[in-house]
């Protein structure tokens, strides 16, 4: 069984983080170090590594995060918009291997992002 990963703890309980939103599928919480002024990671709480990982059984859970951002949106009265990211392995930054979705807001993004 390979190693609990950082994301994996924090579902857990085992470390500490801000959470923000939960439910029976997917937890939301503040990234510790932030590039926007509201800086949230978006994770299933079902260990799937990547999105190369998704399977087809994953679909609703994959449906469901987006539907919690929307949530997560509305709740903090984001009406200017907000960016969702997600890199898919390591040459494309993913450090954690456990699928996530960066969620930022409060500043305008340019594109291309870098």
């Amino acid at each position: 069984m390979a190693e609990k990963t950082i994301f994996g703890k924090i579902i857990d309980r085992e470390i500490p983080a801000k959470i923000v939103y939960e439910d029976d599928l997917c937890l939301a919480f503040e990234d510790i170090h932030p590039q926007a002024p509201t800086h949230l990671i978006v994770i299933p709480k079902k260990a799937i590594p990547s999105v190369d990982d998704v399977a087809e059984a994953d679909e609703a859970i994959v449906g469901l995060l987006f539907v919690a951002m929307r949530k997560i949106a509305a709740e903090l009265g984001l009406t200017d918009g907000y960016r969702v990211v997600t890199n898919c392995g390591r040459d494309a930054g993913q450090e954690v291997m456990h699928l996530h979705f960066h969620f930022l807001a409060g500043r305008r993004f340019t594109w291309p992002p870098g």
